[in-house]
């Protein structure tokens, strides 16, 4: 049985890896910003001025936002899982599995961003949740 810091261990991973990407974020955009010439200003209406800049540059940002949507489901399940009783091995396994996927998903997506390549390790990773929260509800079940 992993101990809570073990357990929780992955849930770190994955937010050092969150900011990992808002640092690759903006070592991309402020440069292309002022390329374009994009006055810092017109980004006070999302949406208005990101189609100027190279897709590169857009990738990643737009891989920081997929890291601040189904990983909160992870997230959740993980301290769930911590709080109830269920942080063994298996579901630890599960969770590096996961970050490790989310991870792959953040590089395929920033550099060469093959969307058949990228959803085969969304799909991956998604079932990995699934598995963990049907895993979760049969324990509370029981």
């Amino acid at each position: 049985m992993p101990t809570t810091a073990e357990f929780l261990t992955p849930v770190l991973a994955l937010v050092c890896w969150t900011l990992v990407m808002w640092v690759w974020m903006y070592a991309t955009r402020i440069p292309a910003m002022k390329q374009a010439g994009i006055d810092p200003q017109e980004a006070a209406y999302p949406g208005t001025w990101s189609h100027r800049l190279r897709p590169g540059v857009r990738s990643v940002a737009d891989n920081y936002n997929h890291l601040h949507e189904q990983p909160t489901i992870f997230y959740a399940l993980m301290f769930f899982a911590a709080m109830t009783g269920g942080a063994d091995s298996t579901a630890l396994k599960l969770a590096w599995g996961y970050v490790i996927l989310r991870v792959l998903h953040s590089l395929v997506q920033a550099t060469i961003n093959r969307v058949i390549v990228r959803f085969s390790i969304f799909a991956i990773a998604t079932l990995i949740l699934v598995a963990f929260a049907v895993r979760e509800v049969l324990r509370i079940a029981a």
